[in-house]
């Protein structure tokens, strides 16, 4: 018995380390949300919030809104702030988008004139560190096609339930240790 359950230590702690990087999600604009900038001279406000941040492949950004949307866009529609053609478009005022690659990652709002108001965002989500170890090349870049969706997306631009959660990170660690201690006694 105690040769199985030092064996299986080592396999327990490999998968409580792959759940552990399911991801965070971060709530943007925090209490405000998903609003213009309410004054002249915050044009940079969700930028300089993503910067105090670190994103990872499979954390997620929620967004919470009424009466807008947030397009999903490419670097050249970011920097024109043009929703005309977004890769893909919510509008449910809630809204969780999962990071399924790394790179950048821009989203404005799609009503006129929010973006050129400073409602806007690049995300710069960095390989995580357990994962690091995987191939250096990122996944393919979204695809465009301005599609639109009313419910949550990923990276890869498909659609998943509408319903915000959160993934605690350390959720895998902790249901390996209890498994862990189950078989040690």
């Amino acid at each position: 018995m105690e040769d199985l359950a030092r064996l299986s230590f080592p396999l327990l702690l490999s998968i409580s380390s792959l759940l552990s990087v399911s991801g965070l999600e971060f709530h943007v604009g925090g209490p405000r949300g998903w609003v213009v900038p309410a004054a002249v001279d915050e044009p940079e406000y969700y930028n300089r919030w993503a910067m105090r941040e670190r994103f990872h492949v499979g954390d997620s950004v929620y967004f919470k809104y009424k009466n807008d949307s947030v397009a999903v866009v490419d670097r050249e529609a970011y920097r024109e702030c043009s929703p005309a053609d977004p890769l893909v478009l919510f509008d449910n005022g809630n809204t969780t988008f999962r990071f399924d690659r790394y790179g950048f990652f821009y989203f404005i709002s799609g009503t006129p004139g929010h973006c050129e108001a400073g409602q806007r965002l690049i995300v710069r989500v960095m390989v995580h560190p357990a994962t690091s170890g995987e191939s250096g090349t990122p996944a393919p870049a979204p695809v465009t096609g301005g599609s639109s969706s009313s419910g949550s997306g990923s990276g890869s631009i498909q659609a998943k339930s509408d319903s915000p959660r959160t993934i605690h990170a350390g959720l895998g660690l902790l249901i390996g240790t209890l498994l862990t201690v189950l078989l040690l006694v």
